[in-house]
């Protein structure tokens, strides 16, 4: 199909559908070709009236994002463009809406004169979510057609609503459970004259309560972005006649495009979409089927991985090495099902249709005709040995054998098997079944046909993949290290827990690193590090967490960590024990305490990661700066309005941030040596380039 598709019917109502695959996007081509569309319906006198609709079974995506930031996103005709012709346009113009009909599709809807949607199309203007607002007369138009309260809702956050949900707004003319197009046309051909909705007044009673209120609610819930505010401040300008509150809109719209928060959602929006893309593993790449699963572990993480699966539709084995752990993993998994039914996310028939699917099985034997199988056993390489030595005996040729190691060497445990070309890393993190990062871990043996059928897997699991090389930590743990170690020595220096988790949790973090610690177990680190020690002589990290778990202070699972919880998790409060902790161990290492800002604790935790991440992105172990971005985006926590680590020292500037890196080098506490700019920084910061533009 081209760009748009003309015809008229026999009642004289011209129907236009426009295409761009995959969302029917608003790209340069479809806004020229939409726009000379309407010109030819307007200039045919046997044309009564214009019905406009999307290609196949959705109206519109909204802008097309592979333009932007280039040049063709502004080149005229703009959207803006096109929505003032419909409004303008003397004949009626009827949008039939289905599927989805999102951002600038909305906004084009809007801008037509009559509206026919089905009944479960989704509508929205999602633009808060990128940092903007909808910056072509959504929030104009919005609040005419269906009211004051419901408009701040939908773009304040960015949600969408159904037709059905907005059926008896002025938004829609009719909503129909058949086909919009067929709807549409019989309702263009009995209307006369066009009905704008640039001329419907907003008649709100509790006008500015309502703003007052949204505004106080915006700045609770989103206390770093400036758009959701914004949003409230356009909307405001809906009260206005329509030319001046459209002003007002293209003002602030001008606005948040240039703020550092908008940049950052965005290039976090598009990191997604870049990340996973390897250069030498094509789409056209083979893969091969993913049919059965099995995952050996029925631990809180292999529970968690299960469900990934079962939630795709893919049957797995479940394997434990006794009956008791077997019926513990089972009904971990039941009782996340069971609690999502209690809340009504799930029917009680789709928790059946789902436990259906698992197989759980006591003997290796059992699970050798399984497409994929993934491991969740102890993180040592003696325990994963024992078990890839059985997998390598009893899965099927062609089967894939994946780890879940965090740390652990890929390399070394395709090498335990006869087939290295199938195996491969994938690194869920905890709990699997929420969080969306995967670290697929591609080993020096590992095939292009595991790495692409992993890829895809990911996608079908709804997680977001990272491709990463060998080496200890992988990405993302192996700058966490470097994390945790600035956390311990600025509690050496004289910060305390909650001062540092304090000033973390203001620039943004979910968590501080000793709540996170708390939570995750403090022994898990307290094991990494033996290990590390025994392996690396020398080994260089503070020994007071490792006090704290010689204590038994593990976290929240032994209700003391580097907080007490006498109250439960959700209430960490300061600990005397740990106070006094502390004071010792700066004696014994002969450091006084010295008061710390909070700006030095975010630097130094911060740009320690991009310091590790420099080092990691030059020895090719990430594939671009933007990969090193979603890891910490979508898996430890890093702000999304601040882009990842790697975004966010391009926008301070990697002068300055080199320039701070020698500073804490000088200092002379903690590891000095770190603090020596990785060479890929020095190099750009001589040629003036930044993270984001190292090639790959």
């Amino acid at each position: 199909m081209s760009q748009v598709e003309y015809l008229v019917d026999g009642s004289r109502v011209a129907v236009i559908r426009f295409a761009n695959p995959p969302v029917n996007s608003f790209s340069f081509a479809v806004r020229a070709a939409l726009l000379d569309a309407i010109d030819r319906a307007l200039a045919d006198a046997a044309v009564h009236a214009i019905v406009i609709a999307g290609a196949g079974e959705m109206f519109s995506g909204g802008a097309d994002i592979r333009e932007f930031n280039t040049p063709a996103a502004q080149r005229a005709p703009q959207l803006r463009d096109v929505i003032a012709a419909i409004e303008a346009a003397p004949k009626p113009i009827v949008a039939a809406i289905s599927g989805i009909c999102f951002g600038g599709g909305l906004e084009i809807a809007l801008a037509c004169h009559y509206r026919v949607a089905m009944a479960s199309a989704s509508l929205a203007l999602p633009e808060v979510k990128l940092g903007l607002l909808p910056g072509a007369g959504g929030t104009q138009r919005l609040p005419r057609l269906v009211g004051l309260e419901t408009a701040l809702n939908m773009i304040v956050s960015g949600e969408p609503a159904t037709a059905r949900d907005l059926a008896k707004t002025k938004l829609l003319d009719r909503v129909v459970d058949g086909d919009p197009v067929r709807a549409a046309v019989e309702f263009a051909a009995g209307m006369r004259e066009p009905r704008r909705t640039s001329s419907v007044a907003v008649i709100e009673p509790n006008f500015e309560a309502l703003c007052e209120f949204a505004a106080m609610m915006a700045k609770a819930k989103s206390p770093h972005l400036p758009a959701p505010l914004r949003c409230i401040d356009s909307i405001r300008a809906a009260a206005k006649p329509f030319a001046e509150g459209s002003a007002i809109e293209r003002r602030l719209f001008v606005e948040l495009m240039n703020t550092n928060e908008s940049k950052s959602l965005r290039h976090s929006f598009f990191a997604e979409r870049s990340a996973g893309r390897v250069a030498d593993v094509p789409e056209a790449t083979p893969q091969r089927r993913i049919e059965r699963a099995a995952v050996i572990g029925a631990g809180t993480m292999g529970s968690g991985i299960a469900i990934c699966f079962l939630n795709a539709g893919i049957p797995l084995f479940l394997l434990e090495s006794d009956q008791a752990a077997l019926d513990r993993g089972v009904a971990r998994i039941a009782s996340v099902y069971d609690a999502q039914v209690k809340k009504g996310k799930l029917a009680p028939a789709e928790r059946d249709k789902r436990m259906a699917l698992i197989s759980p099985v006591l003997s290796y034997d059992a699970i050798g005709t399984a497409d994929i199988v993934i491991e969740a056993v102890f993180e040592t390489m003696e325990v994963k040995a024992r078990v890839f030595a059985e997998l390598d005996r009893v899965m099927k040729p062609g089967a894939i054998l994946a780890t879940n190691t965090s740390t652990l060497d890929v390399n070394e445990i395709a090498r335990l098997t006869k087939r290295p070309a199938d195996v491969v890393g994938l690194h869920f993190f905890s709990p699997a079944n929420v969080m969306r990062l995967l670290e697929i871990v591609r080993g020096d043996a590992t095939s292009k046909e595991v790495l692409a059928t992993s890829l895809a897997l990911g996608k079908k699991l709804k997680k977001v993949s990272v491709v990463s090389g060998v080496c200890d930590g992988f990405i993302g743990n192996r700058m966490l290290e470097h994390y945790g170690k600035q956390a311990n020595y600025l509690l050496e220096e004289g910060a305390s827990p909650r001062q540092v988790d304090a000033a973390m949790e203001a620039f943004g973090f979910a968590m501080g690193p000793f709540r996170v610690g708390d939570l995750a177990g403090n022994d898990i680190g307290w094991n990494i590090r033996k290990r590390r020690r025994a392996q690396k002589p020398g080994y260089k990290f503070s020994t007071l967490p490792d006090k704290l778990c010689e204590m038994g202070r593990f976290g929240q699972k032994t209700g003391a960590g580097w907080y007490e919880y006498p109250d439960g998790p959700r209430k960490p409060l300061p600990s005397k024990v740990v106070d006094e902790l502390l004071a010792a161990h700066r004696r014994e290492i002969g450091v006084t305490a010295r008061k710390i800002e909070d700006a030095e604790i975010v630097e130094r935790l911060v740009y320690a990661l991009v310091n590790e991440g420099a080092r990691i992105l030059d020895e090719k172990i990430a594939t671009r700066a933007s990969d090193v971005d979603v890891v910490y985006l979508t898996g430890y926590g890093f702000p999304p309005f601040r882009g990842g680590p790697m975004f966010h020292a391009d926008l301070i500037g990697l002068q300055l941030v080199r320039r701070r890196m020698l500073d804490f080098a000088r200092a002379s506490h903690g590891d000095p040596v770190f603090w020596k700019p990785a060479e890929l920084i020095d190099r750009l910061v001589a040629d003036g380039g930044t993270l984001q533009g190292v090639a790959s």
